[in-house]
Formats: structure tokens, C-alpha cells, sequence
């Protein structure tokens, strides 16, 4: 993916059941680069108990939303680690245009671009039934119909402007998301590689 004197980074939007986890991790073996997920990232912090682990607490005992900063901040952190020198597949950041324009700045600064933004895209009705099976699997029983078809008017209401933010940019690329994991892989990696 990545060429020698660049370090590409590709950010992988799509809707809650769309399959990103999974492409993210086929991509990791395909390009030999990490997968930086947001939830891991708050995980590690909170678990290892570091400054913004700590900081991020204190908003969530709160009930508050943790703010751009913290989050923008946590991936700062991360994306300086020595195993992200060739890029790495970004998975749930950013979430909106401000953490979008701090992850640009943010690569400006480590010498990293962008390569593509590809957007998996599902019928919604898919996604929902995806998500109750795997609520019925995993024993989510938070996760009704109700629950999830909130979940997708968030993402829609939240995500609409980072879709356009870049595709403004031209780099976004919509991939159906409606087929076998291999087939979605393959257009992906096939993406990615054209970029």
C-alpha cells in the first residue's frame, strides 16, 4: 500500500453492521499495516489507566460525550508508534468534519496523506437484520430493532458530513457492501491499490 517515502492512511466508513471490523482486519493481513479502531484505542487508555484514559473517565462517569480533543488526541498518540511508520487502516475515526480536519493537520505533521476513503454501503434493512443476529448471537439484549434503528438515524445524522467532507476532497469511493466479505475485500484492496 504504502510507497517508501509515504505513509498512506486509509479511513473506512460505514454504517454500524456494514462488516468494517472485518475488512479492516483483511486489510491488516493484505497491506501489512495496523488497524487503528477508536473502541481499542479508549479501551487501551481506560484499561492502562494513562493521562487521557483518565481524562476520558472522567467525561464518561459523567455521562458526557468524551470531546474531539481526548479522542483526537488518542490517535495522535497512536499514530506515532513505530508500527504506524508505513500508515495504517483508520476504523472509526474521524466521526465528523472537526476530527477530520484534526487528522489532516495531524498527517500534514507526520509526513502522512490520505490515500482513499472508502465508504461500505448497505441497504438498511441488511444492516438491521445483520445486527439482530448478531445481537441474538453475542446475547445483546440491548440490541432490539428499536436500539439499532436509532444507532443508524445517528450515524446517518452524524455521518452525512464526513461523507461529503470527503468526497468534496475526492477520496471517497463507495463499495457494495451488500456481498460476500471476499468480494467486498477484493474491491476494496482493488481500490485502495488504484488510489
Amino acid at each position: 500500500m504504502s510507497k517508501a517515502t509515504e505513509k498512506n492512511f486509509v479511513i473506512l466508513i460505514g454504517p454500524p453492521g456494514a462488516g468494517k471490523g472485518t475488512q479492516a482486519k483483511l486489510l491488516v493481513e493484505n497491506f501489512g499495516v495496523p488497524q487503528v479502531a477508536t473502541g481499542d484505542l479508549f479501551r487501551y487508555n481506560l484499561k492502562n489507566e494513562t493521562d487521557l484514559g483518565k481524562l476520558a473517565k472522567e467525561y464518561m462517569d459523567r455521562g458526557e460525550l468524551v470531546p474531539d480533543e481526548v479522542t483526537i488526541a488518542m490517535v495522535k498518540d497512536r499514530l506515532s508508534q513505530a508500527d504506524c511508520q508505513g500508515g495504517a487502516i483508520l476504523d472509526g475515526f474521524p466521526r465528523n468534519p472537526i476530527q477530520a480536519e484534526a487528522l489532516g493537520h495531524l498527517l500534514t505533521e507526520i509526513g502522512g496523506q490520505i490515500r482513499i476513503v472508502p465508504l461500505i454501503v448497505v441497504d438498511e434493512e441488511e444492516l438491521i437484520k445483520r445486527l439482530l443476529k448478531r445481537a441474538e448471537i453475542e446475547g445483546r439484549a440491548d440490541d432490539n430493532e428499536e436500539t439499532i434503528r436509532n444507532r443508524m438515524a445517528v450515524y446517518h445524522q452524524q455521518t452525512k458530513p464526513l461523507i461529503d467532507f470527503y468526497r468534496d476532497k475526492e477520496l471517497l469511493v463507495e463499495i457494495n457492501g451488500d456481498r460476500s466479505i471476499e468480494t467486498v475485500s477484493a474491491d476494496l484492496i482493488a481500490a485502495i491499490e488504484q488510489a
